[in-house]
């Protein structure tokens, strides 16, 4: 198979973050992101496209159809609800296939009131449990939840608990779904259905701790039964294609409720990536009609998702100088493995390596221990009573050092940038 350019459009959604983390070691796909607004995408995608017009811009197809020839696109993987439903509907206009489900299933999952309650699409409501929707005038008890109908990473999404809070919630705003309360767990299921209509993995989640709608927490369900049961029900009525998810809540007697079902793989489904299970990747090699396999690992994982950093700095060096105590071996015993990784990304870019150190021991035999021998250009083993700095010739060089007098020394002789290890990561891709 050639090796496809995927556009990852908007690349900086949590979503298009999550298919860069699924596909970025993948040798049959090139992926290129692409945003309308100045994201975290630009620091994560080394091919990058800024400015792209929002899709429901005038100018938004004209625009992506020159992206698209002139960067010769094979694929755009839309990264969020709206981008999927506008591109896989401009999808014969644009000369490069959409990663998604038909746009008559997007259509669908994009409205929950289509999805679950209008009685022309409502597809689910005999074959699953559907919360409760209520008019304003039909509410015969507290609590309730609303949510909008089109809406996405729990925004707008609430508790209400009395008719007064209720009439403050409904002001200036009248695409709110009133819905029955749910008291119990709550769960995401992540699922994938190749191009012909097979539901080939299920994998049902625990949200566990939730911020702006993503579970930032998860792990999965013991026992799968229930929920593949539902998603068959799902996938028996919509059709579906590549990574797909859904969302379920316990009622107050236990029973599983759908609150609402995507046409992408989930927030956090990098948990079935754990597994083995690659949605993202395995959505493109079927977007490219490949036969795929679904090969899950069985043992248990957790996720917890926090904020993460990238960097990019304005510095140019061609040699690295790196201390060894207390910086490249810690305690005497453990391997900082950062470090290592950032040698590592040096010798990817040809930038020379020079271990310079005191170390009072037998240095080429700790190196040759820990191996690590072979890794640097240049092993300057030296004494106590010398001085770093006389070491330190590369004028284009940076300095990693423990010490905060190494380090300020290198600085005021050798006009250098220098690196506590705690710093590493700021020099990571």
């Amino acid at each position: 198979m050639k090796r496809k350019n995927i556009l990852v459009f908007p690349c900086g959604s949590e979503i298009g973050l999550d298919v860069y983390r699924c596909v970025k070691y993948s040798t049959y796909f090139k992926l290129i992101g692409g945003s309308s607004v100045d994201d975290h995408g630009k620091f994560v995608f080394k091919d990058y496209i800024p400015n792209i017009p929002f899709v429901n811009a005038p100018d938004f197809l004209p625009v992506i159809k020159k992206i698209v020839a002139g960067h010769s696109i094979d694929a755009i993987y839309p990264a969020t609800d709206l981008a999927i439903d506008v591109l896989k509907k401009l999808e014969p206009e644009l000369g490069c296939k959409v990663v998604s489900s038909a746009s008559e299933t997007t259509d669908i999952c994009l409205s929950k009131l289509d999805l679950l309650y209008i009685e022309n699409y409502s597809l689910l409501k005999d074959v699953v449990r559907i919360p409760k929707q209520y008019s304003i005038e039909s509410i015969d008890s507290y609590p309730i939840f609303v949510k909008p109908d089109i809406g996405h990473s729990a925004i707008g999404a609430e508790k209400i608990t009395s008719q007064v809070e209720l009439e403050n919630r409904l002001v200036g705003d009248d695409d709110i779904l009133l819905l029955e309360y749910l008291p119990g767990e709550e769960y995401t299921v992540d699922c994938f259905t190749d191009r012909k209509g097979n539901l080939q993995f299920v994998g049902a989640r625990v949200r566990q701790r939730i911020k702006s709608g993503i579970s930032v927490n998860t792990s999965f369900v013991e026992t799968q039964a229930e929920f593949r049961k539902f998603a068959e029900a799902i996938n028996e009525k919509i059709r579906f294609r590549g990574a797909w998810f859904y969302q379920v809540k316990r009622d107050k007697k236990g029973e599983l409720c759908l609150l609402e079902v995507a046409s992408r793989f989930g927030g956090s489904s990098l948990l079935s990536c754990a597994l083995g299970v690659n949605l993202p990747l395995l959505s493109l090699f079927d977007a490219f009609d490949y036969d795929v396999e679904v090969l899950p690992n069985e043992y248990h994982v957790e996720l917890d998702r926090a904020f993460g950093n990238k960097y990019k700095l304005d510095i140019n060096y061609n040699t690295v100088y790196v201390d060894y105590d207390d910086c490249l071996i810690v305690e005497k015993r453990y391997v900082n493995v950062e470090l290592v990784q950032f040698l590592y990304q040096c010798l990817n870019r040809g930038k020379r390596i020079v271990l310079l150190s005191k170390h009072d021991g037998d240095l080429e035999l700790e190196l040759k221990q820990f191996r690590l021998e072979g890794l640097f250009d240049e092993v300057i083993h030296i004494s106590r009573d010398e001085q770093k700095c006389d070491y330190v010739i590369d004028k284009d060089s940076i300095f990693i050092d423990d010490s905060h007098a190494e380090r300020k020394n290198i600085m005021m002789t050798r006009h250098i940038p220098v690196f506590a290890p705690n710093m590493i990561n700021v020099l990571l891709d």
